[in-house]
């Protein structure tokens, strides 16, 4: 494999998060000759969320006039890197999904951006495969929202998080995100992290693209997560596996960012399973 002139990775962030804690492991990779992008999500855009001023958010103002954007925006924000990568660069795409970013990397690897049906077809380049980081996989049919909260009642609101003046109808941002998000790294660099997050609507868009009966897929279990616990990403994994075959399994010390407290360790990751996906 050539990876300095024929792979690339796409992140997909988690939410309530820009870009900004990626940059160390975009850098990271393409250190190694891995071409790496990780686009901001519009569900977690302050921009598109109507706050007001960006810089000093108010997360009770009203939604905006058409709603908060939903995962299919997600997914054409993933699209509009991964199409011109792969059908102008003919580049072999790896795709990262971590946290709520797993439902995106699925729903984006779309059946005609896929190595192996356009290998068929004699064009280069595709995905050729998903790596779930400490992410959620969501079966098909279901959305972020009705997989973890209870079918009847109230939604239950976790410890790590809050929502503001419009309860689940409006944003919901991280509590003590330097605990929950990034613990295993120094705190004052942590305290600089939790400054670039964002806020988030609750995500009600159903997963539409078995990618997992299509792709090579890999789970990254972070064993120091204090907000999604290994077993639930061990359970997720498990499930889904029984289903359309098991995913590779790996495994980490870290807590829910890995891309900053055990950033050789995902790019030892990403490669290894690079020599494991049979193109």
């Amino acid at each position: 494999m050539n990876t300095s002139t024929d792979f690339a990775v796409v992140i997909c962030h988690g939410s309530y998060h820009s870009a900004k804690p990626y940059e160390p492991l975009l850098n990271a990779l393409k250190t190694q000759g891995i071409d790496a992008y990780c686009p901001h999500l519009p569900t977690a855009d302050l921009s598109k969320l109507n706050v007001g001023d960006t810089n000093n958010p108010d997360y009770d103002r009203e939604p905006p006039a058409g709603g908060y954007p939903q995962g299919d925006e997600d997914a054409e924000a993933v699209l509009s890197v991964l199409e011109p990568l792969i059908c102008n660069e003919g580049k072999k795409v790896l795709l990262i999904g971590h946290s709520s970013g797993g439902w995106v990397v699925t729903q984006a690897a779309r059946p005609d951006l896929q190595f192996k049906v356009r290998h068929e077809k004699e064009q280069a380049g595709g995905v050729v495969g998903i790596l779930f980081m400490g992410a959620f996989v969501i079966p098909v049919g279901e959305s972020i929202h009705s997989f973890f909260q209870p079918k009847d009642g109230p939604a239950v609101v976790p410890p790590f998080m809050e929502f503001h003046k419009h309860g689940v109808t409006g944003l919901g941002t991280m509590v003590d995100p330097a605990k929950f998000l990034f613990n295993g790294i120094d705190p004052e660099e942590a305290k600089q992290w939790a400054t670039t997050l964002t806020a988030s609507p609750i995500l009600t868009t159903k997963l539409t693209n078995d990618a997992y009966a299509a792709l090579p897929c890999a789970y990254l279990v972070l064993e120091g997560d204090l907000t999604l616990p290994k077993e639930y990403q061990e359970g997720m994994a498990a499930m889904q596996g029984q289903k359309t075959g098991p995913f590779v399994m790996y495994r980490s010390p870290a807590g829910h960012s890995p891309h900053l407290s055990w950033t050789k360790g995902v790019v030892d990751t990403v490669q290894d399973f690079l020599t494991k996906i049979r193109l």
